[in-house]
């Protein structure tokens, strides 16, 4: 019994039950951690039937698995997290722990409080605001805040060093209010440190509304010195407008997540404070294991969990199989009700639309086009169950108008790229009248035939063939290259009304939506517009110059006149067919004689 049968066999005697499973690799190392609705059914989907090349990838190094079980998924969910969170498994999705959540401490008790920025909240009894978008943002706000408020930002501690030394510079610069002299007052201190709390606090706007009171209240009892000060400070609370978003970060009242899932994975939230955007959080992943749902639901309690601070709502751009038990676990976590929405339309859902064109943004300015080129091209590969990316793809299509000039044109597109130099075209040889399927045959047959005569122009062979046409047009191309003696993969490019790829289809009739992936869609369209347009221009180019040289031979018809004939009769078997009143009603009636005469000379007299 293989490694992969005795496994299987393991796995399909768990209970239909919720738990924990953890994959472990032949070093005894854990690998992978999933949490699971009935682990009977998910940890034995990971044994049998084929798979993306990364959970292949994962499997094949499974050496053996064990289980938890538990009560509920909500169970599951909190237990997959800690799991996660302790062994970091490298087949997980994770977020990094390198980006530092700054808070602000300030324990009020002490006389003469002051602030800090520290990494992590304790439960030592201290006040702490945030977390902050990161470390030199927060300094440089508090820096700000203490400055506007006079706070001081030496060293100096207090009652300790008060009337020891003289005012520092910040003093005679009006930067402090001088808190170190002995005629200072503590109470002022801690209005000063009072106020700095209501702007971390976002209240802002409370904040002045006071301050103008109190300014308003001074002047009308003359005490303009003191009226000044107040108006100082009130314009230096105005002024810290501009560095309010890391402030506003901490207290947003709904964000809006968005995913990306491209050559690299982008993880993206927008905090929204009243309406206003406050601050954008990103971060970039390589691809994940997990579906977009299941990705996105252990992002967002990572990432919620190791930031510490909680919106009242959470916006999501896709519906999430867990969605009931990770609000569940958010509002545990944040002690109060933590909302988790997936709007369908209005404003909302323009939030999440938003914050997944960020997310894609991200990834597009992080991937180079090599990068985003490959990746099309592996998920090519992975939507026709092609052996290897398709580096080589060729595409056909046939171009004709009536029985008049039939031809095909083959492109090439290597990487991705269009190959202009292996372009060719066929102008058809063996089809009597406007076949398609039968000139789609020759064309295929006649490039493929001259790879197995062995010309070295037509050697290398393709991973992938296009057909611009349906099942029937693809079935056409695949006799075609049986009947050589070759198999390769053969897909037709099927339109929709408006003349726009719709999908890839199998020679049996199978369709492939390709709609959802936007690479990839495009990707494809633009190989059935060049071959299109490739083809199109040869036949345009034959047939003009097989009119030109038809009509250019008759005397007295110089390019006005064909021009005119063409205009009205459309093609030159119509010209041919017309009998001389009807030419006459285009042109003179000896260049009517003459273009009659041209096409009828030697035909018998009844």
């Amino acid at each position: 019994m293989s490694k992969r049968e005795e496994l299987l066999k393991k796995a399909n005697q768990l209970p239909l039950l919720p738990g924990v499973y953890l994959m472990r690799d032949a070093a005894g190392e854990i690998i992978y951690v999933g949490k699971a609705k009935k682990l009977k059914n998910r940890v034995s989907s990971y044994f049998h039937g084929e798979h993306l090349p990364k959970v292949a990838a994962m499997a094949e190094k499974v050496d053996d698995f064990e289980v938890v079980v538990v009560n509920s998924e909500f169970e599951a969910l909190m237990l997959e997290n800690a799991l996660i969170k302790r062994h970091m498994p490298h087949y997980n999705i994770l977020l990094k722990d390198d980006k530092g959540y700054p808070f602000v401490r300030l324990d009020e008790r002490e006389e003469y409080p002051r602030f800090t920025v520290v990494g992590r909240v304790k439960d030592d009894g201290a006040r702490y605001f945030g977390p902050f978008g990161g470390r030199s943002a927060t300094f440089g706000i508090l820096d700000a805040l203490q400055k506007a408020l006079l706070l001081p930002t030496c060293s100096r501690r207090f009652p300790r060093d008060v009337g020891k030394e003289r005012p520092c510079l910040q003093f005679q610069m009006k930067a402090c209010a001088g808190y170190c002299r002995p005629e200072a007052s503590a109470t002022e201190y801690r209005e000063g440190v009072a106020q700095a709390v209501q702007v971390l606090s976002g209240k802002t706007a409370e904040l002045k509304a006071s301050l103008t009171a109190e300014m308003e209240q001074a002047a009308e009892e003359l005490r303009f010195e003191a009226a000044a000060r107040l108006r100082d400070r009130l314009r230096a609370v105005e002024q810290l407008g501009n560095r309010q978003k890391v402030i506003a970060t901490a207290f947003a009242d709904t964000d809006a997540l968005g995913f990306h899932r491209g050559a690299k994975t982008c993880f993206a939230v927008l905090h929204y404070l009243d309406g206003t955007l406050a601050d954008k959080d990103f971060e970039l992943l390589d691809e994940p294991l997990e579906t977009d749902p299941e990705a996105l639901s252990r992002l967002t309690l990572q990432y919620y969990s190791r930031r510490g601070a909680w919106p009242k709502t959470v916006l999501l751009p896709m519906e999430l199989e867990d969605r009931a038990e990770l609000e569940r676990a958010l509002t545990e976590l944040a002690g109060r009700r933590v909302q988790l929405l997936v709007p369908q339309r209005g404003d909302k859902a323009t939030l999440t639309e938003t914050a997944c064109l960020n997310a894609r943004e991200e990834v597009q300015r992080a991937t180079t086009q090599n990068e985003r080129r490959s990746k099309t091209l592996e998920w090519l590969q992975r939507a026709l169950e092609l052996p290897t990316p398709p580096r080589r793809i060729e595409a056909f299509d046939v171009s004709n108008t009536g029985a008049f000039g039939i031809v095909a044109g083959m492109v090439v597109f290597r990487d991705g790229k269009p190959l202009k130099r292996d372009y060719r075209r066929f102008k058809m040889k063996s089809v009597d009248g406007p076949d398609d399927y039968a000139s789609m045959y020759e064309a295929v047959s006649r490039r493929f035939a001259h790879a197995v005569e062995g010309d070295e122009k037509f050697a290398e062979l393709p991973d992938l063939l296009l057909i611009d046409g349906g099942s029937v047009h693809a079935a056409t191309a695949t006799q075609a290259l049986a009947d050589l003696g070759l198999t390769l993969p053969v897909f037709g490019m099927v339109k929709d009304d408006r003349h726009r790829t719709r999908a890839l289809i199998t020679p049996e009739g199978r369709e492939l939506g390709i709609v959802g992936n936007q690479a990839v869609f495009a990707f494809i369209g633009t190989i059935q517009e060049e071959v299109h347009r490739y083809s199109i221009e040869y036949h345009r180019s034959l047939r003009s110059g097989t009119i030109h040289s038809a009509l250019e031979q008759i005397p007295g018809v110089g390019e006005q006149r064909r021009n005119a004939l063409l205009k009205h009769f459309k093609t030159v078997k119509a010209i041919r067919e017309a009998d001389v009143e009807a030419l006459r009603a285009v042109v003179p009636a000896n260049a009517a004689k003459a273009v009659w005469e041209h096409f009828h000379r030697g035909e018998e007299k009844a």
